[in-house]
């Protein structure tokens, strides 16, 4: 990342932690479709849920998804949410335990949680409290 764009990306995170969301899509949007997976989850963030702009729901999923492609787990995690609830994407449990085991994998303690809570439930899987067990363990449970 060149000197500028770090600038710009630290702007925009800084800009989004204080909640100053049109701020942080002028910063992180042209980052986001350079390729920045960060800039990528945050902007998806922002488009899903308004903030900053007029919800956009197939922006959001685009940049969520391509973040999530490019194996950052936070956006694999906010992928999965998508499809659990049905959220900007078509509802499909099967695609949402994909996702959140991507970021179960990288020890996103959220996912681990959330797929141990499918288990338990049998929702998008049949119902496994074993594995729902070993699941919240792994997350520290």
């Amino acid at each position: 990342m060149s000197e500028i764009n770090s600038a710009d990306f630290s702007s925009g995170v800084a800009a989004f932690d204080a909640r100053n969301f049109s701020l942080a899509m002028q910063f992180l949007s042209p980052l986001a479709e350079a390729g920045d997976p960060d800039a990528r989850h945050r902007v998806a963030i922002m488009c899903q849920n308004g903030l900053g702009v007029v919800r956009n729901e197939d922006r959001a999923l685009h940049m969520m998804r391509a973040a999530a492609e490019q194996g950052h787990a936070l956006a694999q995690h906010g992928l999965g949410f998508m499809y659990l609830e049905g959220d900007c994407v078509e509802q499909d449990s099967s695609e949402a335990i994909r996702w959140f085991q991507k970021a179960a994998n990288q020890g996103l303690a959220g996912s681990l949680t959330t797929l141990a809570k499918m288990y338990e439930d049998g929702n998008g899987v049949d119902r496994d409290p074993e594995m729902a067990k070993k699941l919240y363990a792994e997350a520290g449970f």
